[in-house]
């Protein structure tokens, strides 16, 4: 069995593209095209060259010496923290400015969560000097603030989505709208390994730099290239998607996805979509979703805003149902409690997604000479506020 997308953009019985025949021609163009012009060496060459030079690639994979101590086991951290923007999210939105100006685009939307990838895209599209449109919730605007001021700056306009829970998957919908009026002259740059096909296979591609490094720099820290295991936290699950995709096929390397419980798998208020979710159609993908019993669709909740999302990449969601994935459920508690430790332990501020990564480390034990690598996606700047309001600092 693989786990990569097979022609049909499906994972086992996940994904496809369930979408509106007004999107088909976009979704279709960019379905046509996607391998053919990633596969072309002048493309290649641009991506890494802004991978190397703009983004800061390779990010370091950081032996995490006291963290390993404390859990007696071998800790790696993949510093996404470290790219340009502060997570890993501009990996992707370098690759899709590019598709899109060879698609002759010249409009770019963006949905954002907590407001990486909306500053990923801002960041790119200035870079670029294309126009950019980024849609956000209510709620998320409020809750990071200093996102959209950089969004702002770099010359993004930030519509707020109103209706719904106003947050990320009502920012997603506006998004689809905005699309759906402006075919021709529009790419849409989706954040995650979500939506229809070819988006969670071509996020999954950018984002696969994570896995191919680890790999190289792996061979040069330990003699192999293959970890024991590689987590990641996941939302939609692009950093997940990256830091697993080399690893997808190779067995002995243990996959752990780590969601968000919010205040408790059964507490109404999670985001933990493989525990509580069930087959069902989101935002022009078939995948696991949190949904009531007539197929409506749960408010997700998590202390992150990048990880309350009610759906999951349908990859992640092949990944569960099939058992290739081992997935954890973290609390808001557990995650605060394992990012302040990293503060305290390693001296880095991870962002509150990267802190449920962490937070495996109390519950779910590892021999003593297992590699574990971590994929530390983002840095805790934007979270500042919530680590104050939590801590009480």
């Amino acid at each position: 069995m693989s786990y990569h997308a097979d022609e049909r953009g499906y994972y086992g019985e996940f994904g496809g593209a369930f979408i509106p025949e007004m999107l088909y021609p976009n979704c279709e163009e960019l379905r046509q095209n996607y391998l053919k012009i990633m596969a072309e060496p002048s493309f290649q060459e641009e991506f890494h060259q802004l991978l190397k030079d703009y983004v800061g690639r390779p990010t370091p994979l950081y032996f995490a010496e006291r963290l390993s101590k404390k859990y007696n086991t071998k800790i790696y951290l993949k510093r996404e923290d470290l790219c340009h923007t502060g997570a890993h999210k501009v990996n992707n939105t370098i690759g899709q400015i590019l598709m899109a100006k060879r698609l002759g685009k010249h409009r770019i939307i963006a949905e954002t969560g907590a407001g990486q990838h909306g500053v990923a895209t801002a960041t790119v599209c200035a870079l670029m000097g294309i126009e950019c449109v980024v849609y956000m919730g209510e709620i998320d605007i409020a809750r990071q603030a200093p996102n959209v001021a950089r969004m702002k700056m770099l010359g993004a306009e930030v519509h707020p989505a109103t209706s719904g829970s106003k947050t990320l998957k009502d920012a997603t919908n506006e998004a689809i709208r905005d699309w759906i009026n402006n075919p021709v002259d529009t790419h849409y740059i989706i954040g995650s390994v979500v939506g229809p096909h070819p988006y969670p296979d071509m996020v999954a591609r950018f984002q696969s730099v994570i896995s191919e490094e680890v790999k190289s720099q792996l061979l040069e820290k330990e003699g192999r290239e293959n970890p024991d295991f590689v987590v990641a936290c996941v939302g939609g699950g692009s950093n997940a998607a990256g830091a697993f995709y080399h690893f997808l096929d190779t067995p002995e390397v243990g996959i752990i996805a780590v969601e968000a419980a919010g205040k408790g798998i059964h507490s109404g208020e999670s985001a933990a979509t493989s525990a509580l979710g069930k087959v069902g159609i989101i935002h022009g993908s078939k995948t696991l979703l949190m949904q009531t019993p007539d197929g409506q669709i749960t408010e997700p909740y998590s202390i992150s805003a990048g990880l309350d999302y009610p759906g999951v990449g349908p990859l992640h969601a092949h990944l569960y149902t099939s058992g290739r994935g081992e997935f954890i459920s973290i609390t808001d508690d557990e995650a605060m409690k394992a990012g302040l430790d990293l503060c305290k332990f390693e001296g880095i501020i991870p962002a509150i997604e990267s802190s449920h990564a962490l937070a495996i480390f109390k519950d779910r034990k590892f021999k003593e000479n297992d590699v574990v690598v971590v994929n530390l996606s983002g840095r805790g700047d934007k979270d500042l506020q919530n680590y104050i309001d939590y801590f009480k600092l």
